[in-house]
C-alpha cells in the first residue's frame, strides 16, 4: 500500500499537472470502486483543479466549487499519467479522468478489488475522509509521545493506526523500528524516554529518507514502479536475508494478510518473536532464540 513518501511524491506529481486543468470527462470502468451517489461525477465538468491534499493515505483533488475527487488506492492501486488523451487503456484500469491537460488514470491489480473514489461536496465532508492521526514530520517529539502513548498497543500496531499517526503503514513501520532498534511488539506505554527519544528520530529519518529517494527516483517524471518493497529496505520484505547492520537473517511474523518483518539481533536482543501459524504448528519444536534457529540450520 503506498504510504505517506510515495503519497507525498504522487502529489506533487500532480500538482504539477493537475493545477489549474479543466475536468472534461471521467469514465469508472469498475463501478464498485465508485463509494458516493451525491454529488454526481458530471457535477466536476468543465471545473478547474484548484488544490491537492494528502488525508493520511488518501488523495484529495480539490475542484472549483470545493468539490472534492477522494482517492484510496489501497494495496494495488497505482496511478499513472497519460499526456494523450487517446491514449490505449490498461487491461486493469479502473477509473479515468480525462483533464485539458492530460489523462489520470487509475489502476488496481489483483483479485481483491479494495480502491475506493469518493466524491464529495465542502470541507466538512471532506474532513471526514482524515483518520485524525499525527502529521509525524510536522510534530515535536511532546507531540510525537503525547499521540503514541494516548493507548496502550504494541508499536507495530500504533506505528500503522491512522488515527495515531498519519500516513505509516507496514513497509515504513518495519523500516523505522528496525532503525529504533525496537521490537514491534514491546508495548507504547512501556517505552524509556531514551526508547522514545530513538523511535521519534527513526520515524524522522526513515521517512525523509525515503521521500529524498523517491522524489530522486522519479526525477521530475511521474512515479512509476511505486511499491511497499523497494530496494534498499533494511527488512521490510527482505525475510531470510541478512541484516544490513548485523548479518542476522531477517524474521517475520504473520497475521492475516500481513507480515512484520524484524532483525532479531537489533530490535529484540536475539530473541525469536511467535509466528502465530508456525509457533502453533511447532509447538515445543519453536525455536525461542536466533542461536538457536541458526545451530538448527546449522
Amino acid at each position: 500500500m503506498p504510504e505517506l513518501p510515495d503519497i507525498t511524491v504522487y502529489i506533487e506529481a500532480l500538482r504539477e499537472r493537475l493545477i489549474g486543468a479543466r475536468l472534461e470527462r471521467a469514465e469508472i470502468v469498475r463501478p464498485f470502486l465508485l463509494r458516493t451517489v451525491t454529488p454526481v461525477i458530471d457535477e466536476f465538468y468543465g471545473r478547474r483543479v484548484r488544490s491537492l491534499e494528502r488525508l493520511g493515505k488518501r488523495i484529495a483533488i480539490g475542484f472549483e466549487n470545493d468539490l472534492w475527487l477522494v482517492l484510496h488506492l489501497m494495496i494495488a492501486g497505482r496511478l499513472h499519467w497519460q499526456r494523450d488523451p487517446s491514449g490505449r487503456r490498461r487491461a486493469d484500469t479502473a477509473a479515468a479522468f480525462e483533464l485539458d491537460t492530460g489523462t489520470l488514470v487509475l489502476t488496481e491489480a489483483g483479485s481483491k478489488k479494495r480502491a475506493s473514489l469518493h466524491l464529495v461536496r465542502g470541507a466538512a465532508d471532506l474532513r471526514a475522509h482524515d483518520p485524525g492521526g499525527l502529521e509525524v514530520l510536522e510534530a515535536d517529539f511532546a507531540a510525537f509521545c503525547a499521540a503514541l502513548t494516548r493507548e496502550n498497543h504494541t508499536l507495530k500496531r500504533a506505528l500503522t493506526d491512522p488515527t495515531i499517526l498519519s500516513g505509516v503503514g507496514n513497509a515504513y513501520s518495519d523500516e523505522i523500528l528496525h532503525r529504533a532498534r525496537l521490537s514491534p511488539v514491546s508495548l507504547t506505554t512501556k517505552l524509556s524516554r531514551a526508547e522514545l527519544e530513538r523511535l521519534y528520530a527513526a520515524t524522522q529519518a526513515t521517512l525523509h529518507e525515503w521521500l529524498e529517494r523517491l522524489r530522486a527516483a522519479s526525477a521530475g517524471e511521474f512515479p512509476r514502479g511505486v511499491t511497499a518493497f523497494r530496494e534498499g529496505m533494511a527488512v521490510h520484505g527482505r525475510y531470510g536475508e541478512p541484516c544490513p547492520v548485523c548479518g542476522t537473517a531477517v524474521q517475520r511474523i504473520r497475521y492475516a494478510s500481513n507480515e512484520t518483518n524484524y532483525c532479531p539481533r537489533c530490535q529484540t536482543g536475539g530473541r525469536l518473536l511467535a509466528d502465530r501459524s508456525l509457533s502453533r504448528l511447532l509447538k515445543g519444536d519453536w525455536p525461542r532464540t536466533v542461536d538457536e534457529l541458526e545451530r538448527r540450520n546449522g
